[in-house]
C-alpha cells in the first residue's frame, strides 16, 4: 500500500478559534457497524489521535452498532434518523429541514471537526450552509474513481474487468458534490490475483482504519497550529 497526506486547507481552519493548546472535540457521525469509529477510539485510547479527541457520536440508524462502541468508550450518542424526523413521509422539503436540524444539533455541540465515518447520508446545501465546523468523510476509492455506496464493489468488478490494478481509499471535505472534496489524505490498496470480493474488502478495512486515524490528527494538527 502506498499513501499521501494533504493537511487541511485554509478553507477548512479558517473556521476554527481556538488556543493552540486546545484538544480539537470530534464529533463523529455513522450509520453502521462503526468498525473505522472504534479504528479512531482505539488510537484515542493509545495516544496516537495527537491533539483531538472524540466527544460525540451520531447516528442516523438506531440499530448502529457502532453506538454501542462509542457508549462503552463513555463516548455521548444520539440518534437521529430522516425517517423518524419527517415521521414516515419523506419530502424533499422535510429532508431539508432534517439537514437544517442536523446542523444546529451538531453547532451546538461546538465540535471543531465533523467525521462522517460510514454515515450514509448525503449532505444537501441546507446542512453545508449552516454547519459551522469543517466535514470530512472516509470513502472507500481513490480520488476520481467509483463515488458513491459501492465503491469496494466497483473497484473489484472494474479489476476483473482489466481496468484497474489497485484501488485505495481516501478522505475528503465534504462538499455538495459527491465524493468529490479537497483531497486530505489517500492510500492505495493492490488488488492481488486470487482476489475474492470479501478478500479485497478486508484488505481495504485495515487500510480504512489507518488511513482515517492519520487523516483526523493531520487534519486537527494543522487545525490547532493555525488556530488562535
Amino acid at each position: 500500500m502506498t499513501q499521501t497526506l494533504l493537511l487541511a486547507r485554509d478553507a477548512g481552519v479558517e473556521r476554527v478559534s481556538k488556543s493552540a493548546t486546545d484538544l480539537r472535540k470530534i464529533a463523529v457521525l455513522i450509520s453502521g457497524s462503526g468498525s473505522n469509529l472504534q479504528a479512531l477510539i482505539d488510537a484515542q485510547a493509545k495516544g496516537e489521535l495527537g491533539h483531538a479527541a472524540i466527544d460525540f457520536v451520531l447516528s442516523n440508524r438506531a440499530a448502529a452498532y457502532g453506538l454501542q462502541r462509542a457508549q462503552l468508550a463513555g463516548i455521548a450518542t444520539e440518534v437521529l434518523a430522516l425517517k423518524t424526523f419527517c415521521d414516515g413521509d419523506i419530502t424533499p422539503d422535510k429532508r431539508l429541514a432534517f439537514d437544517a436540524h442536523l446542523a444546529a444539533v451538531l453547532n451546538a455541540k461546538v465540535s471543531d471537526l465533523i467525521v462522517c465515518a460510514g454515515w450514509m447520508h448525503i449532505f444537501s446545501h441546507a446542512f453545508l450552509s449552516a454547519v459551522h465546523a469543517p466535514v470530512i468523510n472516509l470513502h472507500p476509492a481513490l480520488p476520481g474513481q467509483f463515488a458513491g455506496a459501492h465503491g469496494i464493489d466497483d473497484a473489484y468488478a472494474a479489476w476483473q474487468a482489466g481496468q484497474i490494478t489497485h484501488t485505495g481509499c481516501m478522505v475528503h471535505e465534504v462538499i455538495e458534490k459527491i465524493d468529490a472534496g479537497h483531497v486530505i489524505a489517500t492510500q492505495t490498496v493492490p488488488c492481488l490475483v486470487g482476489d475474492t470480493l470479501n478478500d479485497l474488502k478486508q484488505r481495504m478495512h485495515v487500510a480504512e482504519h489507518a488511513l482515517i486515524v492519520r487523516a483526523v490528527r493531520g487534519y486537527c494538527e494543522t487545525m490547532r497550529r493555525v488556530g488562535s
